[in-house]
């Protein structure tokens, strides 16, 4: 398991490119075969990509996380954005097509992730925090998940958020998951920004084309930096800093959080106005 040990807002102003991409910036996830984690300093989040192949693989605890099975003292997300795919924990089996999200809470058994077709294979992003409580299994297919629908085709944004762990979805100890849409044509997301100092914020940038990149923009409203994103790249945004993102075409992302609350609409407005 990969350490990302949290980068403070004294130090962030005067990191290099290269520096704020070793330090907020998860690449070369989902290799075929492996599972790739990553452990985020910022709120003990974990990262995981899994993609199965030939054979099943087990997420099991690794030392870093000094417990006897994953689930032992967390709670995790698990969406699929590859094909179809199945993940088995403590003899019930999960069905997930594409784009359904499956919930695990703490006590969960070692989950075994496979493929129904390893020539096409399931891409499984998991996201998982601490959890001091335990909640029930649950899968959700995207045609379930909580819609919203925002933006304006003026303001190139029209984007549908799909809410699967949520107050109002998915019941769990601190995790909030879900994914967001852009329409053809718009390519701003999360514009004006915010910020939310009570929980941190992990996006996975994917559906972005060969030879399109999406803009990150994060940092201080008025100390913002950018990070140039590939498709299926995630960045880690710690509670101090905006997280919005500009493609150049439409694009999805997944966002995780995880921290003090669970409310949605926790957010600390950061107007254009105030941006530098």
């Amino acid at each position: 398991m990969n350490i990302q040990y949290s980068t403070g807002i004294r130090e962030y102003p005067g990191m290099t490119t290269r520096e704020l991409r070793s330090s907020f910036l998860l690449e070369g996830l989902f290799s075929p075969g492996k599972i790739d984690s990553t452990y985020w300093e910022t709120d003990r989040a974990v990262v995981s990509s899994i993609v199965p192949t030939g054979t099943d693989l087990v997420l099991a605890a690794e030392p870093e996380l000094a417990a006897h099975t994953f689930f032992e003292r967390r709670e995790a997300g698990i969406l699929n954005l590859g094909e179809a795919g199945r993940i088995s924990v403590g003899g019930v089996v999960y069905d997930l097509d594409p784009m359904d999200c499956l919930y695990l809470g703490k006590g969960s058994a070692n989950p075994s992730f496979s493929s129904k077709d390893p020539a096409r294979p399931a891409k499984f992003y998991l996201i998982s925090y601490p959890a001091h409580c335990g909640f029930p299994a649950a899968l959700m297919k995207q045609s379930e998940a909580i819609q919203v629908h925002l933006g304006s085709q003026e303001g190139a944004n029209v984007r549908t958020i799909y809410q699967y762990i949520h107050e109002k979805g998915i019941p769990s100890c601190q995790l909030v998951m879900g994914m967001t849409l852009l329409a053809s044509g718009s390519v701003w997301n999360t514009m004006p920004p915010h910020t939310h100092l009570r929980r941190s914020e992990v996006y996975l940038y994917f559906n972005i084309p060969d030879g399109a990149a999406v803009f990150h923009f994060m940092g201080k409203p008025d100390e913002t930096r950018n990070l140039i994103l590939k498709n299926e790249q995630v960045v880690l945004s710690p509670p101090w800093s905006i997280h919005s993102g500009c493609g150049t075409g439409a694009y999805a992302f997944v966002w995780a959080m995880g921290g003090e609350n669970q409310r949605f609409d926790d957010m600390d407005p950061a107007p254009l106005a105030a941006l530098k």
